[in-house]
């Protein structure tokens, strides 16, 4: 179903109504997960466990915990495992998205559809 390779010089019109069908799947997903993609928050951290970050499904940050020994560390140091730890939290965002989606869709992979777009940008550009 989902995941179909298309060869852009050989595209027909089944393909483009296949993508357009499995795109308003999708759309119609989104309406009706909103609530639960909304309750999504990632969590990560450093590997010392000193910095912690929260961010909402859209990688807002909601929040950045420090630990005690973090006032030993450079303003750089300091920046740096911050900025780690944002990104665990966005990476974790992620993953608990791609979940939902696989449990709603399940011949669905969000990681190989946007392979497949980011490959399409590339060969079209």
């Amino acid at each position: 179903m989902y995941g179909q390779q298309f060869d852009p010089a050989d595209i027909t019109d089944r393909h483009i109504d296949e993508v357009a069908r499995q795109s308003e799947q999708v759309l119609a997903w989104l309406e009706t997960a909103q609530a639960d993609l909304d309750q999504i928050v990632g969590a990560g951290e450093t590997a010392a466990g000193q910095v912690k970050a929260t961010v909402d499904v859209n990688g807002w940050v909601l929040g950045v915990t420090y630990g005690p020994r973090v006032t030993r560390l450079g303003s750089q140091e300091l920046a740096e495992q911050t900025l780690v730890a944002v990104r665990a939290a966005c990476a974790d965002a992620q993953r608990q998205t791609h979940d939902l989606m696989r449990e709603a869709m399940p011949d669905f992979d969000p990681v190989e559809a946007n392979e497949q777009f980011q490959r399409l940008l590339t060969d079209w550009s």
